[in-house]
């Protein structure tokens, strides 16, 4: 059974760059799972942003990359919220799409 601060590193890890807090202090599963949810979350907004950004450079089709990118950030969004939610209920329940990878054994 998790504690509370197992609890607190589990919300932490959803939240953006707060994510290296669970990885540097977590020690039990609980932690672990929770931060490696998070930190594929943050992985994969870093890169998609960044692929976004570059997109809103060209002119012509910015605004379709505009569309993807709030599309996309809701969806980041959600799954934040989801991964949260899970982690205040205890449960570690992989995150939809992204939540099989694992780089925290």
């Amino acid at each position: 059974m998790e504690d509370s601060n197992d609890k607190v590193f589990g919300i932490l890890s959803y939240i953006g760059i707060l994510v290296l807090i669970p990885l540097m202090v977590g020690k039990s599963q609980f932690s672990k799972f929770h931060a490696n949810q998070g930190l594929i979350l943050f992985i994969v907004e870093v890169v998609f942003g960044v692929v976004l950004g570059i997109g809103m450079l060209i002119p012509g089709i910015r605004i379709v990359f505009a569309i993807i990118g709030g599309v996309f950030e809701l969806a980041c969004l959600l799954m934040a919220i989801l991964g949260i939610v899970n982690a205040v209920n205890g449960e570690t329940k992989e995150l939809p799409i992204i939540g099989s990878i694992r780089l925290i054994k």
